[in-house]
């Protein structure tokens, strides 16, 4: 028999607050999967009184297991942070990563929140541009589209567009989507949204609209497309423009790709909160991230297409090599890992040993901050820091090499374009 009241169902055992990309449909689902793990066969999803506001309720028949409720609110990024905070959450979910002042505020009550113990890469998304099927455009570089939902460009035809003007479509002010957004593309060249974009909580909802309005232009999570046309996205005028795929968001070489998070206090936490994101990060919930729609960290090969422009030593490495689909990223200015990078290492080890054949490549990169001969040394280490952790564990790389910043897939003028560029790709042959 269904459950409508609140009042029927024990009070949240886990509060789990933010991101409406996450909390539509990736936490309910993860959420289910973790309780059915428990034991648990009878799990709900409630609706609360608000559409982004939900309840997963579980029962075990014939078992000593409570009842238990999960309560998940999604009103966006920027409420993950603000409610942990109030106590009004016990685990925040982020399409974006926690800010500086919001790690401030917490570190008194929550510990660290940007350790590898409170961040954790549960999956990965790509920002995609959106406008109606009809629309003839089909690639746009990132100023383009930052003068487009500025205002700058009011009209398709200055773009070789239709005629007709354009009407932007954008998540609200709460949502790590539009915050993710605004850093990218916005913030680039210093531009602000239009005043008078039409803004949504809803990402389906902004989806569907775009999809019906063929003057209009949105941004959207790549789950969320749906109806719409997805538009190919150049880093600038020199780049080529991608398209967000499983593969070029999984090694977030597309310039929108984006990581998503679960956020847990290290301090005082709630351990039902580390309970649900060990399930997130394992094959059973990474499979799950699939299956709703997003990019999981599971690890594939594919065999891209180089530039001639790339360096002829890079070229003759990876000619006969296939490209695995992760990178290892590094702390600004380090050769240490990032928080993912730390847990990549173990699924690299994991698909090694399933391919035990393969010869490993290991190709280390810099942004363009500091001098060459810097940065030369500097992409060596990096490489050599990912062939000590696999050395150690039974795996010895064939080939270790840095290129320095030679071949930047994303801008160096931004903090997260250069971050991108902090990398060592594995190629495998």
């Amino acid at each position: 028999m269904p459950i409508n009241a609140a009042a029927a169902m024990p009070a949240p055992a886990l509060r789990l607050h933010g991101s409406n990309t996450i909390g539509e449909n990736l936490a309910p689902a993860l959420v289910e999967g973790m309780l059915r793990k428990r034991g648990y066969q009878d799990v709900r999803l409630i609706d609360g009184d608000k559409p982004v506001e939900k309840t997963v309720y579980a029962v075990a028949q014939g078992s000593t297991l409570p009842a238990l409720s999960i309560e998940v609110h999604a009103h966006g990024s920027s409420t993950a942070f603000a409610d942990l905070l109030g106590g009004g959450a016990d685990m925040g979910m982020a399409s974006r990563p926690i800010k500086d002042s919001e790690l401030a505020e917490l570190l008194p009550k929550a510990g660290k929140m940007n350790s590898i113990a409170g961040e954790h890469v549960i999956a990965l998304d790509g920002l995609a541009v959106i406008v109606h099927p009809s629309n003839p455009i089909s690639a746009l570089t990132s100023t383009q589209v930052a003068r487009l939902f500025s205002g700058e460009y009011s009209d398709w035809a200055q773009l070789g567009g239709t005629p007709g003007p354009v009407t932007v479509y954008a998540r609200d002010d709460h949502s790590g989507t539009y915050d993710t957004f605004k850093s990218l593309v916005l913030e680039r060249i210093k531009a602000s949204l239009i005043p008078n974009a039409r803004r949504f909580e809803s990402s389906t909802e902004l989806s569907d609209l775009v999809a019906n309005d063929p003057t209009a232009i949105g941004f959207i999570g790549l789950p969320y497309v749906r109806y719409a046309k997805v538009l190919a996205i150049a880093e600038s005028d020199e780049t080529l423009a991608i398209l967000p795929t499983s593969f070029t968001v999984s090694t977030e070489d597309y310039p929108l790709s984006r990581r998503l998070f679960f956020y847990t206090p290290p301090k005082g936490g709630n351990p039902l909160a580390a309970e649900l994101a060990q399930y997130a990060l394992g094959s059973e919930g990474q499979s799950m991230v699939e299956k709703i729609g997003f990019i999981s960290q599971n690890i594939r090969s594919e065999k891209p297409e180089p530039s001639p422009a790339f360096p002829a030593e890079y070229l003759e490495l990876t000619r006969d090599a296939e490209r695995l689909s992760l990178n290892f990223r590094f702390q600004l200015g380090s050769d240490q890992f990032d928080n993912k990078a730390q847990r990549d290492l173990q699924r690299l080890v994991d698909h090694l040993a399933q391919n035990r054949q393969q010869r490993v490549l290991l190709l280390g990169f810099t942004d363009s901050s500091g001098s060459a001969e810097v940065n030369q040394q500097l992409s060596h280490r990096r490489a050599v820091t990912l062939e000590t952790a696999l050395q150690v564990r039974g795996i010895d790389p064939a080939v270790v090499r840095g290129f320095g910043p030679a071949i930047a897939i994303a801008s160096n003028d931004s903090e997260a374009g250069r971050n991108k560029n902090r990398r060592v790709e594995v190629w495998v042959r």
